[in-house]
């Protein structure tokens, strides 16, 4: 495919691809090693997507999830703070759309996946930009989109990545998708690849463990009886009901105690980083130590808000420290 072609795909100009064509024909051509278009430019005809375009509305039962997923279960915190923030004040910000390319009159989201689920649940019409995309701008709208809000987690990413490769998409396309480095998209799909989808599943998006503890996993993965261990305290009871972050902390622990490695590896396998939740997920944390140095990192709602009501007491509580351990 050559540069001007592409760059129509993603603005959504017409090409010279046949109507009606499948999407197996558009993801060979879209896969072509010759293309050869640079990041910036990408990400800049990603944002005209949406400019200048007429938003409409559309009946949410005629909008289908894009064919590849960029999202694991387990967010309804955040579905659940959007869904009151549209039923108050309405939905502000369009999703992008294109004409279904295997169901006549019907529509597939290329992103904006939660405000579609909003409008169906509040039993309205979604607004939405209408775009004729082949499978490559698909891919690239949808992969830089998500780069832009930088809400997936390591874990998400590297499953998107895991699909699109799985769905026979060259790595380069792949890495424009998602703005990573071939090195780094190496080890996304090594994580994607080596812990099966079901554990993932399990775990859910763990938006506060990054690439180093899934590597640290994926290394207890690479061995099939630490999966069934997984796959055991996955079903035990109580595991879906803790917090994504949560379940994965306790999953690799359990592991670690009950696994195969050798004694003498199971302390340098267990990461020093532990999260922390309190408020319903209105304060989220990870807390680690190394050596005599001790972090602490806070995000959500109450996040900044909550750092610094520490920061202004930490001469208060470290007197009350000092008196309970002298």
């Amino acid at each position: 495919m050559a540069r001007k072609d592409l760059l129509k795909s993603v603005i959504g100009q017409p090409t010279d691809t046949p109507s009606g064509a499948g999407r197996s024909t558009y993801a060979m051509r879209g896969a072509s090693k010759s293309m050869k278009v640079s990041i910036d430019n990408l990400a800049e005809n990603s944002k005209r997507l949406m400019e200048g375009e007429t938003i409409v509305e559309i009946d949410p039962d005629l909008v289908d999830v894009s064919f590849v997923s960029d999202r694991l279960s387990g967010d309804d915190e955040a579905f659940d703070d959007l869904k009151a923030s549209i039923k108050a004040s309405g939905q502000d910000t369009p999703v992008l759309l294109r004409p279904h390319p295997d169901a006549a009159g019907r529509y597939m989201v290329v992103f904006g996946h939660r405000r579609v689920r909003v409008a169906r649940d509040l039993g309205r019409s979604v607004r939405a930009v209408v775009k004729d995309l082949d499978d490559v701008g698909h891919v690239l709208a949808q992969g830089q989109e998500n780069t832009a809000r930088a809400d997936l987690s390591f874990i998400e990413k590297a499953q998107f990545a895991k699909n699109l490769a799985d769905l026979g998409q060259e790595r380069e396309v792949i890495q424009q998708a998602l703005t990573v480095d071939a090195s780094r998209l190496s080890r996304m799909l090594s994580v994607a690849q080596t812990v099966p989808d079901v554990i993932v599943q399990a775990i859910g998006p763990a938006k506060q463990i990054g690439r180093d503890r899934w590597e640290e996993f994926k290394k207890l993965m690479a061995d099939e009886a630490n999966q069934g261990i997984a796959l055991r305290i996955a079903r035990t009871d109580g595991f879906q009901t803790l917090d994504s972050d949560m379940r994965f902390e306790l999953m690799q622990a359990k592991v670690v105690e009950a696994g195969t490695l050798p004694k003498r590896k199971r302390a340098r396998t267990v990461a020093p980083k532990r999260t922390w939740t309190a408020g319903e997920g209105r304060i989220k944390g990870v807390v680690g130590r190394s050596g005599r140095a001790y972090s602490i990192s806070l995000t959500s709602t109450d996040g900044a808000a909550f750092g610094d009501y520490l920061a202004e007491n930490l001469d208060r509580l470290y007197a009350k420290f000092r008196e309970g351990s002298g």
